[in-house]
């Protein structure tokens, strides 16, 4: 479904990403975990075309979206769910889910029931419910993750990139993010997942990439990363309580 062939990217001169390949295939949830620094948060830049890479292919559905602007690669069907979570702060909560599903809407994804995802994505995060006319600005951090990642579904996409969704979090709302996840996955959807909490993101995922230093180190099946020792050692010590 997303394929990603020997990704390059760079800030200017840093090279940050040294020829990574990976594959989320339909269904599947992967994780991409490693430590501050490793590269996870370039890696879903370089795939949503917030910045571009330097060499090698990414396509989406057998599609090379390879550098095509973000607003494109939306339209292609790749859902991002950044990292800090970007919530328009001066738009209410129901605003923001529509404004994810703007390409359906403009006719350059399939439309389906808006109205209906919309119900869904109130359902899947029953906070955003009680807040639906609130300014999104107004909302905790948890709240806006929530919103994020609502927003991100409500494009009907045929790949959700989570970026660190746990992030800044209290463990309560980690916990709840993770059930949501579980619980899309469990409807199909197709995820590359970023997270902090190894362990946790293990848990979750069919297939896990360890990235160190712009390559991936070591991949798998969630299961078997998980027994590893040098990933135990490395990413699950402090986290195993997720």
């Amino acid at each position: 479904m997303l394929t990603i062939s020997n990704l390059h990217a760079a800030y200017g001169k840093v090279q940050v990403l040294h020829g990574i390949s990976l594959d989320v295939p339909k269904g599947k949830v992967v994780t991409l975990i490693g430590s501050n620094g490793a590269g996870k948060t370039t890696t879903m830049r370089a795939i949503s075309g917030m910045l571009k890479p330097k060499e090698g292919t990414v396509s989406l559905a057998g599609k090379d979206i390879t550098g095509l602007d973000s607003h494109k690669i939306a339209r292609a069907g790749l859902a991002h769910s950044p990292e800090g979570r970007r919530v328009f702060a001066t738009m209410t909560v129901k605003d923001n889910l529509l404004l994810g599903a703007f390409p359906r809407f403009t006719g350059s994804r399939n439309r389906g029931d808006i109205d209906t995802d919309l119900q869904k994505a109130m359902e899947l995060f029953p906070r955003l419910r009680e807040r639906r006319d609130q300014l999104a600005g107004t909302l905790s951090g948890g709240e806006q993750q929530m919103l994020a990642m609502a927003r991100a579904v409500m494009l009907n996409p045929e790949v959700i990139l989570l970026d660190e969704p746990s992030m800044g979090l209290a463990p309560i709302l980690v916990d709840e993010v993770f059930r949501i996840i579980q619980r899309l996955k469990h409807e199909g959807m197709t995820m590359l997942l970023v997270e902090q909490f190894a362990a946790a993101a293990l848990a979750v995922a069919d297939y896990g990439y360890v990235l160190e230093n712009g390559k991936i180190s070591v991949h798998g099946p969630a299961a078997s990363l998980q027994n590893d020792p040098a990933v135990k050692a490395a990413y699950l010590g402090g986290n195993s309580q997720h």
